[in-house]
């Protein structure tokens, strides 16, 4: 899991554990990464069902 937090993030788990800051901001990254996941799957189907 650390290799992965901190491939993923750029911090380590202990760092994202014990910061709040830290914490949020890759809560916000990977909420706007799975909006923009979500845009681009939208719009694949609309370009397979058009």
């Amino acid at each position: 899991m650390e290799k992965a937090m901190h491939g993923a993030h750029g911090i380590s788990y202990e760092v994202y554990s014990m910061n709040h800051d830290a914490r949020m901001e890759v809560e916000k990254k990977r909420e706007r990464d799975y909006i923009k996941s979500q845009r681009m799957v939208a719009d694949l189907d609309r370009k397979v069902h058009s």
